[in-house]
């Protein structure tokens, strides 16, 4: 993967660079205090908060009405997952699906757990093309090839967005994202 199609938000999560209006939801979750841990919910508000923030700046091609959010596989941070609300007014449904990729059908938003690398490229790669915003909480590098993987660290949690991915998958992602994650540019 291009070093260009991977961007991660630093600067405006450190206070860095002044964050676009209605990103507020995306920039204070790093200014919380949340442990550290393999089975760590204290992520878990801050986890909702980007999740919600990315899927706020979204656009799907035909999408009217909720949206569905689908877990797959065990997840350690997505506890608050199902606390989501969005500021038009559309819910998001939160639904546990297996971590196999038959599983999918019916997600706009795939956010796949703790699950083995191999099982991880097979749900992104079966969700690529098919209008679902796929985020990855247990891959900060983004091998898996997934539009935004979480990336937590000591009292912070951001993302990393793969251009790429966002390119090929037919949604549009508001460019206020790209912007925070390209540090402000």
């Amino acid at each position: 993967m291009a070093l260009h199609g991977l961007m991660i938000l630093t600067a405006a999560l450190a206070g860095e660079v002044p964050a676009p209006a209605g990103a507020a939801e995306l920039v204070s979750a790093a200014a919380e205090g949340v442990g550290g841990g393999a089975r760590d919910e204290s992520y878990a508000p801050a986890t909702a908060r980007i999740v919600g923030g990315i899927i706020e700046y979204t656009r799907w091609p035909a999408q009217a009405g909720p949206l569905t959010l689908c877990a797959a596989g065990p997840t350690r941070r997505g506890g608050r997952l199902d606390a989501v609300r969005l500021a038009d007014g559309r819910a998001v449904h939160r639904r546990e699906v297996g971590p196999v990729p038959s599983a999918i059908g019916g997600c706009q938003v795939l956010y796949i757990g703790d699950v083995q690398p191999l099982v991880l490229r097979q749900l992104v790669a079966a969700a690529r093309g098919n209008g679902v915003l796929t985020i990855a909480e247990a891959d900060p590098a983004c091998r898996s090839q997934a539009m935004f993987c979480m990336v937590y660290e000591p009292r912070a949690v951001s993302f990393r967005m793969n251009l790429d991915a966002i390119a090929r998958s037919g949604l549009r992602v508001d460019p206020r994202v790209l912007r925070l994650a390209e540090g402000g540019r």
